[in-house]
């Protein structure tokens, strides 16, 4: 009997901690009701969740103004346009602020400023001013949209599916402004991935898109007669019915978000699509909300060298006519690794001209980089490597003087052609 007591209490045990086991994992585990969800740290394009993220049939619809955003700041980046030029309003632009889709209160035959359809885009999400500044930068929406597809094919997105500037289904629009070969079935899709690709791309080509997405109210027109003062679509806004500590954009639709917010130097990009609890209008923040609280509470900065201190196999340079033959260099900033434990794995890369640098040099220069590359097995976003920081010099290298100058040129001549 008492074996069978023994026998009874031992599987009992076994069988307890295995439910332990199986409980502690769940806990541990994480994901969002989204169908579809990436994070990554803004500044590499390091990946630090991934979810359904390569799935291009996602429907994406006012996700798309982001791109159509991206394409005003580089034409005016390019001086093809300035954000005072004043824009007329097409008849098919004023046509749609006449039906359902969020628009401001266009006035018939006005112009207004690139800034002001600019903010209404990406504030209120409207969309006959996001038309507006498709028509003026294409001539026309679908060259417009040509010019969209081309900048996406040089960030090596290819699976994308666009028909419009503005993300609206071509059920919701007449026939005769859809893009050609296209059906009434069609619809703007793109992955989680690629949607990352772009946001990544605009906060640090155009950063300056943050002062205008961080606004949680503004106004449109402010001297005009179409006056009117347009909110956020983002709630999440510090201003808003549920902030977030740091987040201060970029894009919402009833599809999905992406959002970026920024905490003790970690700035995230997060995009969620075909949120969960029926596409309801809280979920894109319920599930950024949790996406956001998973990643900054596990992945943390790791120190590798301080600023200002010499990095292994990258301390000189060589310096051409100089007179000294190499400087010293040092990184301009803390050299550190973005992991999810302290016992991070990591590649650093020296990125120097092998070759050398024409003297003169001031101090502080930056004449070399270093790659900080995680050995975390999500990788980075197509078109990314890792984390860059410059290497400057500690202190001025002058020319040589002249005949020392000439003299080195004809050695190199020398040994280069006898």
């Amino acid at each position: 009997m008492k074996n069978i007591f023994k026998i009874f209490v031992v599987v009992f045990l076994i069988s307890m901690c295995f439910q332990l086991q199986t409980v502690v994992h769940a806990d541990t585990s994480f994901s969002v009701d989204a169908k579809s969800a990436i994070a990554v740290e803004a500044n590499s394009g390091k990946i630090l969740y991934s979810q359904n993220s390569k799935d291009s049939s996602q429907k994406i619809s006012s996700l798309t103004k982001l791109i159509t955003a991206y394409m005003v700041y580089k034409n005016i980046a390019e001086g093809k346009l300035k954000m005072t030029d004043q824009v007329p309003i097409s008849t098919y632009a004023y046509a749609l602020t006449q039906g359902p889709a969020a628009n401001v209160p266009l006035a018939e035959g006005e112009s207004f400023s690139v800034q002001d359809l600019l903010n209404a885009t990406l504030i209120y999400s409207s969309n006959s001013t996001c038309i507006a500044l498709a028509e003026k930068i294409g001539g026309t929406e679908p060259k417009f949209v040509d010019q969209m597809k081309q900048q996406l094919k040089q960030w090596g997105i290819t699976d994308e599916n666009l028909v419009n500037s503005t993300g609206l289904a071509n059920s919701d629009l007449p026939e005769t402004n859809w893009y050609p070969g296209t059906t009434q079935d069609s619809e703007n899709t793109m992955s989680a991935d690629d949607l990352a690709i772009v946001a990544v791309h605009f906060i640090k080509d155009f950063p300056d898109v943050l002062k205008v997405t961080s606004q949680y109210e503004s106004i449109f027109d402010a001297n005009g007669s179409s006056n009117t003062a347009i909110y956020s679509t983002n709630s999440m806004l510090s201003e808003g019915s549920n902030p977030y500590l740091g987040l201060d954009g970029l894009k919402t639709s009833t599809t999905g978000f992406i959002a970026t917010a920024d905490q003790n130097n970690l700035r995230l990009v997060t995009v969620i699509l075909s949120p969960s609890e029926d596409n309801s209008t809280n979920a894109i923040f319920t599930d950024t909300k949790s996406l956001l609280n998973e990643m900054f509470n596990t992945w943390n900065y790791y120190e590798i060298t301080p600023a200002g201190i010499a990095i292994k196999n990258a301390e000189k340079v060589k310096i051409i006519d100089g007179k000294e033959e190499y400087a010293d260099v040092v990184p301009t900033n803390e050299v550190s690794i973005l992991s999810d434990t302290a016992d991070n794995k990591y590649t650093l890369k020296i990125n120097i001209d092998k070759n050398g640098i024409q003297a003169p040099l001031k101090k502080g220069q930056a004449i070399a980089s270093i790659t900080i590359q995680s050995n975390n097995k999500l990788g980075y976003l197509n078109g990314f490597s890792g984390h860059n920081i410059a290497l400057v010099t500690t202190s001025a290298v002058y020319q040589a003087n002249p005949i020392a100058v000439g003299w080195n040129h004809f050695i190199k001549f020398i040994n280069e052609n006898f």
